[in-house]
């Protein structure tokens, strides 16, 4: 893997994006380290194309500035940024053979001599036996490692990528992010991946930035996001989050205690990312796969100490892995539970009395200002 240092870093400064009166992105300060698989993950329209194609130079900031390194390419055109970028349609020559495609690059330059980097690249993206076809003879995978290939053979600095899976099922998407993330560690250059798909960010990216409206609302790796989300936004987009409005009723210690519908609910004062204060109001967030379920007259088998809160099965949705519950409670209309089908229990069905129950140490506590629903609506098609 490259060395990490500041020499290769893609810094942006208080780099923006206008269009007349829309402001696409606003002042935006973003430091993407040297040899990391970086992603921006948003909803179409929240920015993440437009910051790209910021560092690519296929757009010019309103302000700020761009360095690759130590170097301000701010004013620099795309073709001599050390940057090349690949794009969902692939844009690789139909009349070319993938041999071609890849040695395009190189030609260009006036590099003559261009067979074993060709077949090394070839190799890397694992389509050596490919060479000599064309491409509307390989599958939108295969074609997507040829124009990976194709960017790679210049050295870039960095590596683009715009939602570069977006026209493949959902199979083949799995394995190319697996695929990309294999190539990434092997070539050790910095990739900037933008994506709309959540699992494809997580998956793939050593650090995600959370983009919204413009803004990057959390930064961080990816468990710690799903884990420690500091917005509602970032609760609901990233996978599915339970949030329960409730009263602080003790803060200031290790643990908050809060009631919600007559309910007392405990969580760790370190997840919080507010601060609470006794009497005052607090989102109380939970995943659906930290919660455990049992009919409501098993109660007394749950053990001293973890949240509890009582419901009714309203819907229930078997998807293979998992059974996912909705349960009508007074503290929150629908609150879902994933439950891993390792022992199906028959009784749990629609109508079904319940008590839900987890450790406090899984939940999280957000500010109660925000909106309870953002993040929730997301988009399929990224922009």
């Amino acid at each position: 893997m490259t060395d990490k240092t500041a020499g290769g870093d893609v810094r942006l400064a208080g780099i923006s994006k206008h269009y007349g009166t829309f402001t696409a992105v606003h002042p935006l300060d973003l430091t993407i380290p040297q040899g990391s698989f970086f992603a921006l993950l948003g909803a179409s329209g929240c920015g993440k194309t437009t910051t790209l194609r910021m560092i690519a130079g296929l757009e010019e900031p309103s302000t700020g500035t761009v360095h690759l390194g130590e170097r301000d390419v701010t004013q620099l055109p795309p073709y001599k940024r050390p940057v090349n970028t690949v794009f969902q349609s692939y844009a690789l020559f139909p009349h070319l053979s993938i041999y071609e495609n890849v040695a395009f690059g190189l030609r260009r330059r006036g590099i003559k001599s261009v067979k074993k980097q060709v077949e090394e690249m070839l190799e890397l993206v694992e389509l050596g036996q490919f060479a000599q076809r064309k491409p509307h003879q390989l599958s939108g995978g295969q074609q997507q490692r040829v124009a990976v290939a194709r960017a790679l053979i210049n050295h870039p600095q960095v590596l683009l990528l715009d939602e570069p899976l977006g026209a493949l099922d959902l199979k083949l998407r799995r394995q190319m992010q697996l695929e990309l993330k294999r190539i990434q560690t092997e070539v050790g250059i910095t990739f900037v991946h933008v994506t709309h798909d959540q699992e494809e960010a997580m998956t793939m990216a050593d650090t995600v930035a959370v983009m919204n409206g413009g803004r990057v609302e959390q930064l961080g790796a990816p468990a710690e996001l799903y884990e420690n989300p500091r917005t509602t936004f970032v609760a609901n987009f990233l996978g599915t989050s339970n949030l329960i409005e409730a009263q602080v009723v003790e803060a200031g210690g290790s643990d908050v205690v809060v009631s919600s519908a007559g309910t007392q609910l405990k969580l760790p004062a370190a997840r919080c990312s507010t601060t609470p204060r006794a009497g005052g109001k607090l989102l109380v967030g939970v995943r659906p796969e930290k919660i455990s379920l049992v009919p409501a007259d098993e109660e007394h088998t749950v053990a001293a100490g973890r949240n509890k809160v009582a419901g009714r099965i309203a819907d229930s949705s078997f998807i293979g892995v998992s059974t996912q519950f909705v349960i009508d409670s007074p503290v929150c209309p629908e609150l879902e539970v994933y439950v891993q089908n390792i022992e199906r229990d028959a009784r749990l069905v629609p109508g079904t009395e319940v008590v839900l129950h987890w450790n406090p140490e899984h939940t999280f506590g957000l500010d109660a200002a925000q909106d309870i629903e953002a993040g929730v609506e997301t988009v399929e098609e990224g922009a």
